[in-house]
């Protein structure tokens, strides 16, 4: 059997339609290259962004991206960024600021999975890869960037978690698992105490969402697991994208500490 294409995982794209939910601010999204965050990148220039910046590490697709961007009618500034370098989460919100001069909104995206093993069979190399990936580097992101929203008098975080730090549904993933349940205790913990100071942090929880992430899983059947959805199929970059967009506007301007599950019901199945 060939391989399944988008196509045959997740439908046809839903077309939902921006309304400027974002006019005019500054945004940052890691891990932008590809995947979520590239289609967030687009999906707030869709919604009015004045300017978006964008990292990741592969310079090629960021300048691709970041050409998207202005297609879609927003300035653009690709930085070349590691989230597991302290010192790349800082040089990343020198970069924003020093060309546009305040940060709106941000997307922290950037994560990493494991290959697919029972516990026992992980070794300490790929722990450290994993945490560094989706906690540390999160950690330093937002440490960085939250300074810069309060200095622009308030702004919105949202951090792209998962399905699987709630619950993991799938044998060999308990460290990708236990990591974005970190995440999102981390998430939570931060949105109680900058809140009360102007900055909304939340968090999104993707579940079957067809990237590259997910079609390097080790999933022997994607078509199976689609159809075995409440939807009968996978989702969009797009569609998790509308979500952190929706998060970041003034539309969600009273929810704080939230997980949104952009999974097509999985939890609720």
């Amino acid at each position: 059997m060939s391989a399944p294409t988008l196509a045959d995982l997740a439908g046809p794209l839903p077309d939902p339609r921006p309304n400027g939910r974002l006019a005019g601010r500054i945004c940052l999204v890691t891990g932008a290259t590809s995947g979520i965050g590239r289609a967030a990148a687009v999906r707030m220039a869709q919604e009015g962004a004045a300017a978006v910046v964008i990292a990741g590490r592969r310079a090629e697709l960021g300048a691709a991206v970041a050409e998207a961007v202005r297609e879609a009618g927003a300035e653009s500034l690709f930085v070349a960024t590691d989230v597991t370098r302290e010192e790349d989460a800082a040089g990343l919100v020198a970069a924003a600021l020093a060309r546009f001069g305040r940060l709106d909104a941000v997307f922290n995206n950037a994560g990493f999975q494991e290959k697919r093993a029972p516990l026992a069979e992980q070794d300490e190399a790929t722990f450290a890869q994993v945490f560094d990936t989706n906690v540390r580097a999160l950690f330093n992101a937002m440490r960085h960037q939250i300074p810069a929203l309060l200095a622009a008098g308030g702004g919105a975080m949202v951090n792209n978690t998962s399905v699987s730090g709630i619950r993991n549904p799938n044998p060999g993933l308990s460290l990708y698992g236990a990591s974005k349940a970190a995440a999102i205790a981390l998430t939570r913990s931060a949105a109680m105490e900058y809140a009360p100071r102007g900055v909304r942090i939340n968090a999104v929880a993707p579940g079957r969402v067809v990237t590259d992430m997910m079609l390097a899983s080790g999933i022997a059947d994607m078509r199976h697991v689609a159809a075995g959805l409440p939807l009968r199929r996978m989702g969009h970059p797009e569609e998790v994208a509308a979500a952190v967009t929706w998060l970041l506007s003034d539309e969600a301007g009273y929810i704080v500490g939230h997980v949104l599950c952009a999974d097509g019901g999985f939890l609720a199945g």
